[in-house]
């Protein structure tokens, strides 16, 4: 049998931070060939710096577009990121985010956090039939405080990934066997996937969930948004006020401007919005300059204003 070698493939800030930590620390000789994907629900999905280094290192780096594929019972396949179904299942190792069986599927981090979870984790599993229900190779976790946006839970989420990463990558290598361990369904839950209609803020929620939700789909992700008449904005940054006694309370309106500030009215609660951009030129609609403005889930022409 050939020399064993890994093989990766990767998407976003997760992604790159493995390819360079394995890189670091086994030297590009363990990495047969690598495979990007481009994530355009992202900012900044990584694809090009990946490729870059694979070039300079002089490894085979594939985009998933052209690449063909290769099997081999030597090879140790590592899918971060990844969202779509590899034929080839051999030695084939997938990354989660989340401490499985919980958060099962799409977007767990954003997910998580918008639900309040105090624990994020990174789960390593075997591939199976159905997505995520693979046996559990490893496992890491951290515990997090709020508030907190989703870059710096992914920031805090990549030591995760390179701990396992390099684990069963230097247990593969020197030829020892993998441990698992079957998920407990009976635990089990799922992570719907997330499109544009997702990023709307539910204004009748109560305002810490709000909060959170906004922090959630910030950068990387597009921004949390919402509708002012027929134009869509990015709430960017947001913080939580005292609640005041309001007798017809109408979640969406602004009820005061301070200093160009806008506070929402919420199902619970109020909302301060300090940072919100035009998603259409991404330029600032703060200082906001008509008072009665209501945000809205829906485009609304000017004359239903």
């Amino acid at each position: 049998m050939a020399d064993p070698k890994l093989r990766l493939f990767l998407m976003n800030q997760k992604g790159f931070a493995v390819l360079a930590a394995l890189l670091a620390k086994l030297g590009k000789g363990a990495i047969r060939e690598v495979v990007v994907a481009r994530d355009p629900q992202v900012l900044n999905d990584y694809a090009q710096p990946m490729i870059d280094l694979c070039q300079r290192q002089g490894i085979s780096c594939f985009e998933r577009s052209t690449y063909v594929g290769t099997a081999s019972e030597s090879l140790l396949t590592f899918a971060i990121g990844w969202r779509w179904i590899l034929p080839d299942t051999r030695g084939l190792v997938i990354f989660h985010d989340s401490l499985l069986p919980r958060y099962r599927g799409f977007a767990p981090i954003p997910n998580a956090l918008i639900n309040g979870e105090t624990v994020l984790g990174v789960t390593a599993i075997e591939a199976a039939a159905r997505y995520d229900l693979g046996d559990i190779l490893a496992q890491a976790k951290i515990e997090i405080a709020y508030p907190i946006k989703v870059s710096d839970a992914i920031e805090r989420v990549i030591p995760l990934y390179l701990e396992l990463a390099i684990e069963l990558a230097q247990r593969f290598l020197a030829g020892k066997k993998f441990q698992s361990t079957p998920q407990n369904q009976a635990n089990a839950s799922y992570s719907l996937w997330r499109d544009e209609e997702d990023y709307l803020i539910p204004w009748h929620q109560d305002s810490e969930r709000i909060k959170r939700f906004v922090d959630a789909l910030g950068f990387p992700y597009r921004g949390a948004s919402s509708f002012i008449r027929n134009k869509k904005v990015r709430i960017l940054d947001a913080c939580t006020v005292s609640d005041l006694k309001i007798e017809n309370r109408d979640p969406g309106k602004v009820i005061e401007v301070q200093d160009g500030k806008p506070i929402v009215v919420c199902g619970q609660g109020l909302l301060q919005i300090n940072e919100a951009v035009s998603d259409l030129d991404q330029l600032s609609i703060l200082p906001l300059k008509v008072f009665r403005t209501r945000f809205t889930n829906e485009s609304k022409s000017p004359s239903e204003s």
